[in-house]
This record gives structure tokens, sequence and C-alpha cells, in this order.
């Protein structure tokens, strides 16, 4: 009873099934449709429709607008079976074979995939992007999965149709255009359009509507006369007027700052050859170019140089009827199938075993994806967020053709910098560039690269990463590798760290484990050892106080009160550091008392200062406010003797401010004359981020003490857009 309820969508499927693809199997259909039917007829979706709804929904996109096999659309009425019911990847697997069990359980794994919250080990999402390369099916039902969601978000609360809309237009979108699949792309763009701004995608649809058979009339008025002289040339095509989508216009709209009434090139008109050959579609070029004026910026070639996912087409605009403009798109059946279907065109010429060139363009884009993923050209420490933001960029659609100066080409995300090029090269290359040429003139690294550029990489075996790259770097393969060479540099770092720790701790016979001297440090707001050991390199941290802190924690844990009498050689040195420089300034000590000034907090003249005696290194001069210092200064730390500046000028000292602000153009350069014209301050290191706006510097600067750092950060104070000046320490 229940599958006769269903016997005329189970009719629609086969019948629309036969009319697309190229083999069918009905009983293969017909059993995934039964056991679908009867997995889910329990439950009803948000609409309080019949859950079975849905999975028929999506086999239909399927087998219609992919077109893709029949194994696809039987994977389709199984997709959701695995996750909502009590059968499990075993029953499938026993009913259906390998294949199938294999692509509903990747669809399974990834029905959550692209939201972000969600992701929590980039290495796993990374994995699970390779896995669902090894079957391309698993990815085209889940585009078609989003698309009938898409089509009934209606029925969600209003805070979860924004977040689906988001992710779809953030991530689903720009990843079917990657397929390919441009029909299914610009469905899904307006729809998400729609629900994410609402009021912008109705006028615009209203706008359009109300100019509807206007537009209509202009476009047959436009094609009559090409359509006369097509036929005289003999030539067999099809030409269609084309819509322009609302997303499309609005993006448009927003770039251009303009209304709906001033986008005057909204008309589009295709031609496709039902020959294939190619060199049909540059006769119909021919042809428009002199029935109506073509802009020639607006010319593009994607026949001689396709786009990355195999799309192929002549692309040109020209002034039509009452000097309107016209976009025109030229390809043949075959070239359209692809621009439509993408990779499931590509899959379906393959498994015909005919043209053998899509073989490649097929491996191509698979080769694209697993770039993208694979374990050699991503670092494993990338955050999920890093992975995700990297990911998106290189789905945008826009690309750039440049070339290397033998004219091989290579394609490259809009954006792309000369370092971009270089890693596209070869990592070696990338790795030892110094400097490119662009046309032959030197540019820097991060010049933007455009279409046509003919690109020079200069290197040298000397030359390392620069830890900068990775801010104007932009393609993934680019910054995978840079990323990891900062990650094998930090390592290093740490390396050496830790052995200075080891030496220093030795030497003082501090025998402490791992996880006793984790605890530790995490105290002093270190996440794990390794901070702390980078820490201690970069002389953020002083070893011997630490050591010092640690030496006493551990005897008072054992019930020492105090380190026994005078008979202590480091007690002794305590003894004779005192009588030195208590109640004295240490400049004025006319001994060879050895001391230092910490990095930790570099105290400057003016400055409240106390010395701390290490165990071989002499006094280090610390600022009292150091957070290294301060538990023991509370504790009465023995440790600690008073010191004080001399009354004259003692040369110059590091200081370190922080500034932020509103970011606009000139502000560094004012920040900068700022502190050298104030008493000719030296300025030894900037670091400056720029985000949203928001401008945030550190500046590190030689001054004479106290008052002259003071005076510097009151005089940028005034500057403009500065609203927070102070002091910083490390």
């Amino acid at each position: 009873m229940l599958l006769a309820k269903h016997k005329k969508k189970l009719d629609d499927l086969l019948a629309v099934c036969h009319k697309n693809l190229h083999v069918v199997n009905d009983d293969l259909i017909t059993r995934a449709f039964e056991m679908s039917v009867e997995a889910h007829k329990h439950d009803l979706r948000s609409s309080g429709e019949p859950y079975f709804g849905h999975p028929f929904e999506v086999a239909m996109v399927v087998a219609k607008e992919i077109a893709l096999d029949d194994v696809s659309v039987a994977s389709a009425l199984l997709h959701d079976v695995v996750e909502d019911t009590d059968i499990d990847i075993d029953i499938i697997r026993k009913e259906f074979g390998d294949t199938i069990a294999e692509i509903v359980d990747g669809a399974t794994k990834i029905s959550n995939i692209f939201d972000s919250h969600e992701i929590t080990q980039a290495e796993n999402y990374r994995k699970l992007l390779l896995s669902m390369v090894n079957d391309i099916r698993v990815m085209i039902i889940k585009f078609a999965d989003r698309l009938h969601n898409m089509r009934t978000l209606e029925y969600l609360p209003p805070e979860k149709q924004q977040r689906i809309a988001k992710e779809t237009l953030d991530i689903y979108a720009p990843f079917a255009h990657r397929f390919g699949l441009a029909k299914i792309k610009w469905e899904l763009e307006d729809l998400a359009f729609k629900h994410i701004h609402r009021k912008e995608y109705e006028d615009i649809a209203h706008g359009l509507n109300s100019k509807r058979r206007e537009r209509e009339h202009y476009i047959r008025k436009f094609i009559v006369p090409v359509e006369t002289r097509l036929r005289q040339s003999n030539l067999k095509f099809e030409i269609e007027g084309r819509p322009k989508h609302l997303y499309s216009i609005y993006n448009k709209m927003v770039k251009r700052n303009k209304p709906l009434e001033e986008i005057y090139d909204m008309f589009a008109v295709r031609i496709i050859l039902l020959t294939p050959d190619n060199n049909e579609c540059f006769t119909v070029y021919g042809i428009i170019s002199e029935i109506y004026k073509p802009i020639p910026e607006r010319f593009k070639n994607y026949i001689s140089i396709p786009k990355k996912n195999g799309y192929q087409s002549l692309h040109t605009t020209v002034v039509g009827p009452e000097g309107k403009m016209v976009e025109v798109q030229i390809r043949t059946r075959q070239m359209h199938e692809i621009a439509e279907r993408g990779v499931a065109a590509h899959w379906y010429y393959k498994e015909n075993g005919s043209q053998a060139p899509l073989d490649k363009e097929l491996e191509n884009w698979i080769n694209w994806v697993r770039e993208m993923f694979d374990q050699k050209q991503a670092d494993e420490s990338v955050s999920p967020k890093e992975l995700i933001e990297s990911f998106k960029l290189n789905l945008y659609q826009d690309e750039i053709y440049v070339f290397t100066p033998k004219g091989d080409l290579k394609i490259l995300p809009k954006g792309a910098t000369a370092i971009d090029f270089a890693f596209e090269i070869h990592s070696d290359v990338g790795f030892h560039t110094i400097g490119a040429k662009v046309n032959g003139r030197i540019v820097p690294l991060n010049t933007i690269l455009r279409s046509g550029d003919q690109v020079e990489v200069i290197t040298s075996k000397k030359q390392k990463p620069n830890f900068d790259w990775e801010k104007f770097a932009i393609t993934h393969k680019a910054k995978a590798h840079i990323r990891r060479y900062i990650k094998e540099e930090e390592r290093k770092l740490i390396d050496e760290g830790k052995e200075i720790w080891d030496k220093k701790a030795k030497k003082a016979k501090l025998h402490i484990n791992d996880d006793d001297l984790t605890k530790y440090v995490h105290t002093k707001r270190y996440d794990n050892l390794q901070l702390f050991y980078l820490a201690i390199k970069n002389d953020e941290v002083d070893a011997d106080v630490v050591i010092n802190e640690l030496t006493d924690t551990s005897l008072r844990s054992e019930g020492v009160a105090k380190v026994e009498d005078s008979t202590s050689m480091f007690n002794k040195f305590v003894d004779t550091a005192r009588n030195l420089t208590t109640g004295i300034s240490i400049f004025g000590t006319k001994g060879d008392m050895l001391y230092t000034y910490a990095k930790c907090c570099s105290p400057i003249p003016g400055d409240d200062i106390v010395g701390y005696v290490t165990t071989g290194e002499g006094i280090k001069i610390h600022r009292k406010n150091c957070r290294n210092v301060q538990s023991m200064l509370n504790n009465g730390e023995e440790r600690i003797v008073r010191v004080s500046w001399p009354d004259s000028g003692a040369g110059d000292f590091i200081a370190g401010i922080r500034i932020s602000g509103t970011d606009r153009s000139g502000l560094l350069n004012d920040v900068t004359n700022a502190i050298s014209n104030f008493n000719n301050t030296n300025i030894r290191g900037v670091t400056v981020n720029t985000k949203d706006s928001f401008f945030d510097g550190q500046f590190i600067l030689y001054v004479k003490d106290i008052a002259h750092l003071n005076g510097i950060i009151e005089r940028l104070k005034r500057v403009k857009n500065i609203s927070k000046v102070e002091r910083f320490d490390e």
C-alpha cells in the first residue's frame, strides 16, 4: 500500500532518468526507492510533509539537473537513510554493493562538514575532503541535497535560515562553481541572496519583472539580424536570451555603487553551435562583430585558455540597438554541457569512453582539490579557521592568466602576487625567491599580478622565506609552505630555548619533571612548555628567576624553612652582593659587581627598579612591577636587592609602546614623525597591523629615561585618529 501510494513518483523518476542518463538500471533505482520509502515512512520534515519527499527531490535534481548516472540517483534516494533511520551502512552495502555504500557513507559523514563551528580538527577536515575526491558523486549528492534544502528554507526558524544561507553563499555556491555546475551555482546564490538580503532581493526582482516584456522585446530585436547572418553562413545553432541572475546584478550594483536603473549591461545572449568544430565559434564572433560594435576590453577567450574547472566559451560584449550593451556567449554543444553540468559532464564523456582530452581535464580538476588538502601541501598545525578561509579563497571564481618567460601558462586566483607565482612554479623556487620581474621590470614580491603578465622569478640559494610573505600571499599552496617554514623556524627557537633551560637547570641542580614544570608555566600564563621555551629564547622570561623561584618552592614543599647557614656558596654570594648594592647606586659601585638589564621588562632611568641575584650572571635589573619578580617581592624573597639609578644619564635604553586607533591614509607616517621629531628619538623596530579600519602598532624605541618616554606618549596621544597609547614590556 505504501509503495503504491508513491508509484507515480517512481514512474516520474525513471522517466527522467531514461531521458537524461546514458544507461539506466531500473531495478537498482526501484530497490533504492523502495528502501527509502520504507525507512522514512514515519518521518516528517519541518514543513510537516512526509520526509521521503526530500530524498525523492534530491534524486530528481541528480537525474535531471546534473544527470550523472544511475548509481548517483540510487545513492541520492538513500543519502539520509543511515543518518536518520535504524538502517546502518552494512545493510546498504549488502543490498547495493560497495560503491553505493561508500557514496552514502561519504554523504553522511559530511552532512555538516561546512558548518565551521563544528570543525574541531583541521586534519580530519582535510582527510574528509580528500576522501570525497575519490568519488565525486558524494559532493554531487550534497549539492542536490543543499539545493532542495534552500528551495524549502522558509520552513526553518529565521536564525537557522540566515546561517544556512550564509554557509551556502560562502562555501556551497563557490564550490559548485569549481565543479563547473553553473546552473546549480546560480540558483544557490539567488536563493541565499533572497534570505540574507531579502529587501534588496525583492527590489531587484520587482524591478526586473516590471520591465520583463520590454527586455524580452529588446533581446528579440538584437537576435533577428544575428540569426539571419548565421543561417546565411550555413551554421547550425541555437540562440536564446540568457537571464542575468539577481545576485550577480546585486553585486554589480554594490561594486559600481549604482541603482538598478543604471546597470545597463543586464542583457545577455547565448549562441550554442550544434557541431563540435571549435573554429565555428570564432566565425560566429566575427559575424557578430560585423553587425554590432564590440568592446575590445570585454572580449574573453576561454576556448584557447579554459578556466580551471574546464569551462570553455567565447565572451564578448557589444553595443546593440539603442546603444545598449549586450553580453554574448558563444560555445559548442559540448562546451555548453560542461558549462552547465561541469564535472558531471566530464564524468559522462569519460564513462562513454570518448573525448580523451576530457579525461585529462577531469584528472586536473581532481588534482586541484587534492593539492589544496594534501598533507604534503598543508601544515598539520593550521587552524580550522585558517584552512576554511584558504579553502574559500581558492574557490573564488575570478582567475588570472600569467606566463613564464618561456611562455608556459599559469592560472592563479585574482589578487595573486609575485610570491604566489613563485610557489606555483615550485616550492623550492618559492623558498629561494629574492625578487621578480613583471614584463621585464623588477617589482616587489607583494606586487599584484594581472592577466597577461609575463613573470620571471629571481632566486638565490642563500635566500630564506620572510615571515611577512604570509601577509600578502593568497594561494593555499604559497601560504601552506610559508606557514610550515615559520613553524619549523619556531621549532628551532623552541629547541634552543629548551637547551638554555636545561643547561641552567642542570647548573643549579634543579630536578623537576615535565609535568611539574608544565603546572608551573600554566601559572605564568603559558599554555605549554613549547611557548615557555620560546619565551626563554626570546628573552621574555628570565630562566634564572624561574629556577630560583622553583628551588624555593621545592625546598618549602619539603618542610625546609630556609637554605642552611653561611657555608652555602650561594648565601656568601648574596651577602656580598647585598653589601655592595644596598643603599647605593649600582652605577657608583667601585667593585667588579656584574649586572645586566632584564629584557622581560626593559627598565629605563626613572622606573622603580630592583636587583635580582642570579647564580651565574650577577644581578639582573628588573622593573619593580615586572611579573617575573612581583611574586618574590610579595613573599620577601631573599635574593632581591635594592638598587637605584645614577644621578646623571647613562646612555640610551630600549622601551616599547603600543598604539591603537582608527586607520587612515598617512597615519603611520604621522606616528613615526611624532616619535622621531621628539628629542631626535631613534626607532629600532615597528610592527603594524590593520584590519577592518582598526590600526594597531608596536614601536621599539631608544630613550634616555622615563621622562623622555612619557613625552613621546603624550605627543602621540595628540595624533589624529589615535585613541590609545601605552607602554608595553614584552
